[in-house]
């Protein structure tokens, strides 16, 4: 093993041997390196004031010489995650010669700021979509900066800072990484003028061994292998597991919490992989939010807006669907969808395996059908059946169409077949302690119409699924409410019947 923590910061050697397990990205740069350019507001992934660039090594192993980028909230982020990366903050994009970035540019020619808290913020969100995107069109545009807020300025001049970045501001004269920064995404699959230079200084900081760091506050380790990550968790049964950070981060922000071990997920190689079985996509425990929930769009495009309003970019960069599964949160939004369509869940205990559905995962709030040292491998998404008429749908309700918890998340699976229903699954989230099935209401569906009779005797039925709580988000009345038109809603978007529209 190694005990020394590398990385790049602002394109500078950063080499640590004493970490705190605990220390966020944000904590580090401000009060340790004081780049106050990246700022704290909420402290818990929501704001976007901390949002910063992080750049590694493209799994592909074609892209030998070509570095991703992805926006990450700097908040609750561990720093010993950054191993072998390059981080970014708003310090680094002005030129040797004192010329702004184009993103910042266009920010100022916009009059995309007025208090300035939440700019740098935005600045770099605009600066990973001008690295990611050749031209992106308003929704791409929005959906990229979902998650910074801003108070006073409103998002009209910043949306145009989006669009006019990519003309205002010449290249630097200078070359290397300079030069790589300033110029935006292309369609062209080589790397960039000064990519390269920047993918061999990340390959130099890799090293075959695994990463463990003690310090008074605690041990992080990121194992290399699988068996050595199972080995870990084995030995380490109380430990924390660490995927993205976006649930732990809040533990430590919000709640002040520590741990003697944390395990990472993230230099699992093994672990960042999606494969493509003969039952379906393999995604294994490390991959972030936003390449999963591409791979699923795939197979089920029917699910694909909801991903979009799965927290924001930063958020799904970071966060892993092992990890949401994992957590088995009563309102994350990944579970019920993955329920309705029968994803499976892999086990693993050391060296011994097992599969269950994901479904049986969860036995009540907090509690898991998962032995000590045991943890999720993958997740099975199913392939869609090749015949037969599949209708899915899945519906978030909440305050806000973005960066919002769900009050109920309802997801639907329906087979029919000349009009009855012969494969039936229902899962909600929001409405219970855990992710759940309503199979009262999948046993008033099975076997009978796809008619509004049935479908009320359905609606009926969730009252024995489901005794929904009351909290901040929601009675649960309303909860119970909204689940079942949630179901009306369903039958009325698939069934072809013409149904009276009524304005108030």
């Amino acid at each position: 093993m190694v005990n020394t923590l590398r990385f790049l910061l602002n394109s500078k050697l950063v080499e640590l041997t004493d970490v705190d397990p605990h220390l966020t990205v944000l904590d580090f740069v401000r009060e340790h390196r004081q780049l106050t350019g990246t700022k704290e507001g909420c402290a818990e992934g929501d704001c976007g004031a901390c949002t910063v660039v992080v750049g590694e090594l493209m799994q592909d192993g074609a892209s030998r010489d070509r570095v991703a980028l992805s926006p990450i909230n700097a908040c609750i982020r561990l720093l010993p995650t950054l191993d072998g990366k390059a981080v970014f903050t708003v310090e680094s994009l002005k030129a040797v010669s004192g010329a702004l970035h184009p993103t910042q540019q266009a920010m100022v020619d916009c009059h995309g700021s007025q208090c300035g808290f939440c700019t740098p913020g935005f600045v770099m969100s605009l600066f990973a979509l001008f690295k990611n995107e050749a031209s992106p069109n308003r929704a791409q545009t929005c959906d990229a900066l979902a998650g910074n807020l801003c108070r006073c300025t409103g998002y009209r001049p910043i949306l145009d800072a989006a669009q006019m970045m990519y003309q205002v501001a010449p290249k630097p004269s200078s070359s290397g990484m300079e030069q790589w920064m300033f110029t935006p995404a292309t369609t062209d699959a080589a790397p960039m003028p000064g990519e390269a230079e920047l993918a061999a200084t990340l390959r130099r900081l890799v090293h075959p061994e695994a990463l463990q760091i003690t310090s008074a506050q605690g041990t992080f380790i990121a194992p290399k292998t699988v068996d050595d990550f199972s080995a870990a968790v084995l030995a380490n049964p109380d430990a924390w597991i660490l995927g993205g950070g976006t649930d732990i981060g809040l533990w430590v922000n919000k709640a002040l919490q520590t741990n003697a071990t944390i395990i990472y997920t993230g230099e699992v190689a093994a672990l960042k992989q999606i494969t493509e079985t003969a039952d379906g996509l393999r995604v294994c425990a490390a991959v972030p939010l936003e390449p999963a929930f591409r791979a699923m769009n795939r197979l089920y495009p029917e699910l694909a807006h909801v991903w979009t309003r799965f927290a924001s970019w930063p958020i799904r960069a970071s966060g892993t669907l092992g990890g949401n599964v994992a957590n088995g949160s009563p309102i994350g939004d990944s579970m019920p969808a993955l329920i309705a369509i029968g994803a499976q869940v892999v086990l693993r205990r050391g060296d011994a395996q097992r599969t269950i559905p994901l479904e049986d995962l969860y036995v009540d709030y907090k509690k898991q059908s998962r032995e000590a040292g045991e943890w999720v491998e993958a997740i099975i998404v199913p392939n869609r059946p090749a015949q037969g008429s599949l209708q899915i749908a899945s519906y978030k309700n909440s305050k806000r169409n973005e960066q919002d918890i769900s009050a109920v998340f309802a997801a639907f699976a329906i087979g029919l077949d000349q009009g009855v229903v012969t494969h039936c699954r229902i899962a909600y989230g929001g409405m219970a302690g855990t992710p759940k099935r309503a199979t009262h209401a999948e046993n008033a569906l099975l076997e009978k119409g796809w008619s509004e009779a049935s479908v009320r005797a359905g609606m009926a039925a969730l009252a024995q699924d489901y005794q929904p709580m009351t909290d901040m988000r929601a009675t649960a009345a309303y909860r119970m409410q909204v689940a079942q038109n949630l179901l009306l809603r369903f039958w009325l978007e698939t069934s072809g019947e013409a149904v009276e529209a009524r304005v108030f």
